[in-house]
């Protein structure tokens, strides 16, 4: 069962299956790659991203892991879950990034949350291109059924338009 447990990781079914917690600006929009000021992806096979605009952009979805098959005396086993998400700026404009994915319990309380610093991009000094974060919980308890993935950002210029920060290929993995 180990298979990527987010719907539409790269935006090729526009916005569906997220949640816009905050859509600010110009709001979330898909685009194609490499984009105006863009950089090429790792994986061809990758067409979109997910842009974000001059005000905060955030989205999120909350995985149930039981109506995706999971049994309770498997989630209890503490199986290794890993996280991942691609993000970048245009060469032409910096950027902010951040994520927080939290483990939830029956009643969605967080058993335990990953929720690195927030990433300034800047291209005057920065490699702007794609940049890989991967995170693995393990040992963290019995009693996870959900999990919540949110990520997002901004520009740091606040232009008039999607020049933030960019993200693809998203991924929540339980190894069963």
């Amino acid at each position: 069962m180990a298979r990527n447990l987010l719907k539409n990781p790269c935006g090729e079914d526009q916005l569906e299956s997220w949640e816009l917690v905050v859509n600010g600006g110009s709001q979330w929009r898909v685009e194609d790659m490499p984009g105006d000021c863009g950089h090429d992806f790792t994986n061809k096979a990758v067409g979109t991203y997910f842009a974000t605009s001059f005000e905060l952009c955030l989205k999120r979805q909350v995985i149930d892991l039981i109506q995706e098959g999971y049994t309770s005396e498997q989630l209890d086993a503490q199986p290794v879950i890993t996280v991942e998400d691609w993000y970048c700026s245009r060469m032409d404009c910096g950027c902010t990034y951040q994520m927080t994915v939290c483990l939830l319990d029956e009643n969605h309380e967080v058993i335990e949350e990953f929720n690195p610093e927030l990433v300034t991009l800047d291209p005057d000094v920065d490699d702007c291109s794609w940049k890989q974060i991967t995170f693995t919980f393990r040992e963290y308890g019995p009693g996870v059924r959900f999990i919540s993935f949110e990520h997002g950002g901004q520009d740091t210029k606040f232009w008039d338009g999607w020049y933030g920060v960019r993200v693809t290929g998203s991924s929540v993995i339980v190894e069963v």
